[in-house]
């Protein structure tokens, strides 16, 4: 059942002086973009005939195809409470459609909807969770952004230790301003680093969240003078951020991973789905951790999961299936990182999930030991296998994936693998510190 109607919202944006409205899409590779609007143009954007050039925008189109039209969202109407309390600012989150009137195939948001009626028609609803981390770093006199760290805290710490707290506590009063339940704030393991937690949802609403989420914590971050980023791998030696990705499937209003009968509390759909995720994670994985960046992040020895298997019982492995049971049965994907774009990262969670299923795959037996603890030998004498450790390596098993490949679209999957070949391409040939500082004196 829809939120708001056309109506509501054109009393909405003229019973609280709204004078802007920000009509939000996000490309392919999870950057969020806008065309801002006066209120006198509400009713043609509400009537979807607001044009933007899709040829500007990366992974789009080309110049020759260029006009595309913004369908708003009407259920995402929410107005920025940051934002001055006269001729105040709205946005509505979009849909890209095509002149001819078809949602555009280029669109992230259109291929999470696509996933999501795949699932439909096997009678299941996606709900999903996520954990999103990040790091405050100070700001230099001209206002850019360093690596010095906010805080020397640890997990779990409190000011006067904690010093991001009181820009923790504002994210969090500006997200439930904007309709988010926050369930739990804290800071993370490494210096500076913090995690903000909010309940889970559908998974196009937690997608549109994340994207929201993003917006509101670097807005906030730089009010309070400093720089909030969500790259994986930001400093040296220290723990990189997650995005660890709670997933569930419900059938006919219920639960569709818990069977109570079952010694881990999952049922033969759950061990599916888990089987359908391993299976294709390496070629999920540069979609889910985008950046050549990610892959700093996933390495053993920082709490990061490189070893594809899974567990009921413990962190070490890809997937940990939480503890909490009955109707909040969930598996945990925690691999992914906050750098990915959330339509597409959940639309192929979901779809290797739902091979999985459709398959009627069996999931291996989980995993109860430290994996981290194993040798090289013993991880495979259990064929516990690794992660791609570059993203060169994670871009070559993402065109090896059918399934992968088909929950993109050719569209999406063309452009993504080209520009990521080459920011590998860009990376690869330059030179850096660790170079520099190793081998310009010795040779």
């Amino acid at each position: 059942m829809s939120k708001y109607t056309k109506e509501q919202i054109i009393k909405l944006v003229k019973e609280n002086d709204v004078k802007f409205i920000r009509l939000q899409f996000t490309d392919i590779f999870g950057m969020l973009k806008n065309v801002a609007i006066t209120d006198s143009q509400l009713e043609k954007a509400l009537d979807n005939k607001c044009m933007f050039d899709g040829s500007s925008i990366q992974g789009f189109v080309r110049i020759e195809e260029s006009d595309m039209y913004l369908h708003p969202d009407l259920d995402t109407f929410a107005i920025f409470p940051w934002r001055p309390q006269q001729g105040r600012v709205a946005r509505l989150i979009c849909d890209v459609y095509t002149p001819d009137g078809k949602p555009f195939v280029g669109d992230p948001r259109f291929i999470l909807k696509r996933a999501l009626a795949e699932a439909e028609k096997m009678g299941y609803s996606f709900n999903v969770g996520p954990e999103c981390e990040f790091f405050l770093f100070h700001t230099d006199e001209k206002g850019r952004p360093t690596t010095i760290t906010h805080d020397e805290a640890g997990y779990f710490d409190l000011g006067p230790v904690d010093l991001g707290e009181n820009a923790r506590r504002d994210m969090c009063m500006m997200l439930e301003d904007m309709g988010f339940e926050v369930e739990a704030s804290h800071h993370e393991v490494a210096q500076g680093q913090h995690e903000i937690d909010f309940k889970y949802g559908s998974a196009l609403e937690t997608a549109d969240n994340i994207m929201t989420f993003k917006l509101i914590v670097k807005t906030i971050a730089q009010r309070h003078g400093l720089h909030a980023t969500f790259m994986p791998k930001p400093i040296y030696g220290i723990n990189g951020s997650g995005m660890h990705t709670n997933m569930s499937l419900t059938k006919d209003g219920r639960n569709a991973f818990y069977d109570k009968d079952d010694k881990n509390g999952l049922s033969k759909i759950a061990y599916s789905f888990i089987a359908g995720i391993l299976e294709h994670i390496k070629g999920m994985v540069a979609v889910t951790n985008p950046l050549v960046n990610s892959y700093k992040r996933l390495v053993p020895g920082y709490e990061a999961p490189v070893y594809i298997a899974w567990s009921a019982h413990n962190r070490s492995p890809l997937i940990r299936v939480p503890a909490s049971g009955g109707e909040s049965t969930r598996i945990e994907l925690r691999c992914p990182d906050p750098s990915a774009n959330p339509y597409l990262a959940l639309a192929v969670c979901l779809m290797a999930g739902l091979d999985g299923i459709k398959r009627n795959l069996t999931a291996c037996e989980g995993v109860d030991e430290n994996i981290f603890s194993m040798s090289e030998e013993q991880r495979a004498s259990i064929g516990i296998e690794s992660l791609p450790g570059t993203l060169e390596e994670a871009i070559a098993e993402l065109e090896k994936d059918s399934l992968v490949r088909e929950a993109l679209g050719d569209h999406i999957f063309s452009y993504y693998v080209h520009a990521k070949k080459k920011e590998w391409d860009d990376y690869r040939v330059r030179v850096n510190q660790w170079e520099i500082d190793n081998y310009l004196d010795r040779y």
